[in-house]
Order: C-alpha cells, then sequence, then structure tokens
C-alpha cells in the first residue's frame, strides 16, 4: 500500500439501504479522503456502502487498503480493484489489522456488523488500548435512536460522560472529518502523519 499521511478507518454498511443520502455521505467521504491525501482502511467489499464509499477514494486517488476474512470474501465480494487487499483468516484478525492501520475511526450506516465495530473500537478506546478519535456520521438522523439510548445508559449510570463523549458525532462530512483529523494531530503530537 503507498503510504498515506493520515488513514481513516470507515466501518460502513455492505448493503446501500434504502436512502438514497447513506450512499451519497459515502460517496462524499471517499472523495473527501482522497482530496485531502489520505489513505482508506476498510472491510475490503465492493458492494454496498463498502463499495461505494471504496469506489470513491480511489476515484479521488487515495490509498485504499481492504480487510476482509477469507470465508467472507465471497460473500462480500472482495473488491480485486484496491491499492491492497488483506485477506485474514479470522473476522477478529480483519478487525485488528484495520485498527492497526488506522489514525481514525468513521462509522458511517450500517446494520449489526457496523454497530459491533463501533462498539469494539470505542470499547478499546475507553479501555486504553488506543487513544485514535472515533467519529460517527448520523446521516439524515439514521443514529439518533441509538444516540439517545446511549444517553440512557449514562443517565442509568452504566456509562460516564466521559466515554460518551469519546465518539465525535456529526452530520456533515467535511466538518466531521477535519474534525477527527484535529484530534488525531492532538493525541498523537503529529501534524504529518509520517509512517516511514
Amino acid at each position: 500500500m503507498r503510504e498515506a499521511a493520515f488513514r481513516l478507518c470507515v466501518y460502513c454498511g455492505s448493503r446501500t439501504g434504502e436512502t438514497p443520502a447513506h450512499a451519497e455521505a459515502a460517496r462524499t467521504v471517499g472523495r473527501l479522503v482522497g482530496e485531502r491525501g489520505w489513505g482508506l482502511v476498510y472491510g475490503g467489499g465492493r458492494i454496498g456502502l463498502m463499495g461505494v464509499v471504496a469506489d470513491a477514494a480511489l476515484a479521488a486517488g487515495a490509498a485504499v487498503l481492504g480487510v476482509i476474512p477469507r470465508d467472507l470474501r465471497a460473500r462480500e465480494v472482495g473488491h480485486d480493484g484496491l491499492t491492497e487487499l488483506l485477506v485474514t483468516d479470522t473476522m477478529h484478525q480483519r478487525k485488528q489489522a484495520m485498527a492497526e492501520a488506522a489514525d481514525a475511526f468513521l462509522a458511517l450506516p450500517g446494520g449489526i456488523g457496523t454497530f459491533e465495530e463501533l462498539f469494539e473500537i470505542w470499547t478499546w478506546r475507553q479501555l486504553g488500548h488506543h487513544d485514535q478519535p472515533i467519529g460517527l456520521l448520523n446521516v439524515g438522523g439514521y443514529y439518533d435512536a441509538l444516540l439517545g439510548f446511549m444517553r440512557r445508559t449514562v443517565a442509568e449510570g452504566f456509562v460516564s460522560e466521559d466515554t460518551l463523549a469519546m465518539v465525535e458525532v456529526g452530520d456533515d462530512p467535511a466538518e466531521l472529518l477535519t474534525r477527527l483529523h484535529a484530534r488525531a494531530a492532538s493525541a498523537s503530537g503529529r501534524d504529518d502523519y509520517s509512517r516511514t
């Protein structure tokens, strides 16, 4: 994979969903990653929002790393046009490889796989396993109910305000990406993200 100054890991659906705004948001995120000279890390599929964000990033000149488990490659139709496609033996290896390659994380709309990835990386942050920023792109209020539930967990004493605040929420892709990049730079003490 070509070295990128900053790598954004995107979690999103292997379906496009019923609302065109979801695919448009994924397309915008991919395009912005490329235009900003960043790299994209994602789940390696060529269908659904996964394919949309990857194709848009590639079209905008980004280096794209896809990571997919062997048993999902056929089901999710692994993307063979990426800068690099890493095939792992297990889902756990997939998520670990994605996390290790990324400087920040962003969840787009998706299903239970997306939720699981978001909550795992959020848990790892809470436990101190990493300090990279996490974003949630709330396209058309898709995550409103989840965010309301998370506020309930705080009110009920199961989650702290600090933990809730670890996730940056926004509905404007450009603004949220700018925020994530700034948080990553602050956390790392770097502004170039050179991996040499």
